[in-house]
């Protein structure tokens, strides 16, 4: 007699697309945790996932869409939050929510970020923060930190420029909900990510992560089990804190936590308010 075999799913299967498995992402690479953040969070929040909208651009982030079984949008690179404010006009009643990396998002997309959070439109922006662009060999990006290495600021001098704070950059463009964590933080940034879908309005959740095939590798931080342990160590929270004073310093001080969390008029509402008014109704 055949004894029956009990096969086990993880719990998450029913939002990621497991035909498309193992991911292509890097061994140590944080994109993977994030994905599984975002699907707890949506289960947690019990929202029917017909009714979500991942949107991702270009880079090892912009392929997280492609692995979600809710509605998706991959879209051309640094375009994700353009697409994602023209799916959430055209529909207000769905969850948008972008998965970005910092090069997509901060760098070529960063007008967009800006006048998003300006808008307040009701999207969901999680970018994950690797300091690099990965996907593409490693050059240095908007975030990529002063001296640190990259295949487009070799070693002895490193990259000359200064990178932005993308939660102070999102604070005082006018997002309602501005958060940071890194990705070893899985409860607190998934909270965090619940919060910011909740949220009528734009949010902002900055995930710290690695990326030990090309930040690391040239900066010499170790794989990719080093570069999460460090990111653990580091981390300082504080909650409620100014926006201003959310420091980010990837050898000493990362300071995460939940730093806007305020209401105001939510775009699309204004815009149907407005097109109610003139028609005279």
């Amino acid at each position: 007699m055949t004894e029956a075999v009990r096969v086990l799913k993880h719990p998450m299967a029913k939002y990621i697309r497991t035909d498309r498995t193992p991911f292509i992402y890097c061994p140590g690479c944080s994109v993977g945790i994030v994905s599984g953040m975002l699907a707890r969070a949506i289960d947690n929040l019990g929202i029917d996932f017909t009714k979500v909208v991942v949107v991702s651009g270009v880079g090892c982030t912009g392929r997280t869409s492609g692995y979600f079984k809710t509605g998706t949008y991959h879209t051309t690179h640094g375009r994700a939050i353009a697409f994602a404010e023209g799916v959430k006009i055209a529909n207000p009643e769905l969850s948008v929510i972008v998965v970005s990396g910092d090069g997509d998002v901060a760098a070529i997309g960063g007008n967009h970020l800006i006048h998003a959070c300006r808008r307040n439109i009701d999207i969901t922006v999680i970018c994950i923060n690797n300091f690099n662009y990965g996907m593409t060999g490693g050059q240095f990006g908007p975030t990529t930190e002063h001296e640190r290495f990259s295949q487009t600021s070799p070693a002895p001098i490193g990259n000359i420029e200064h990178p932005f704070n993308l939660v102070k950059l999102a604070a005082s463009s006018g997002a309602t909900f501005v958060a940071r964590w890194t990705a070893i933080q899985v409860r607190r940034a998934t909270k965090s990510m619940e919060k910011a879908i909740k949220r009528k309005g734009f949010s902002f959740v900055e995930i710290i992560g690695a990326c030990p095939t090309a930040y690391g590798r040239m900066n010499r931080l170790g794989d990719g089990l080093a570069m999460h342990k460090h990111l653990l160590e580091v981390a300082e929270i504080q909650n409620g804190l100014p926006p201003h004073e959310a420091e980010l310093d990837y050898a000493r001080r990362i300071v995460c936590g939940e730093f806007v969390d305020i209401e105001k008029p939510e775009y699309t509402a204004v815009l149907e308010e407005a097109h109610r008014r003139a028609k005279g109704e």
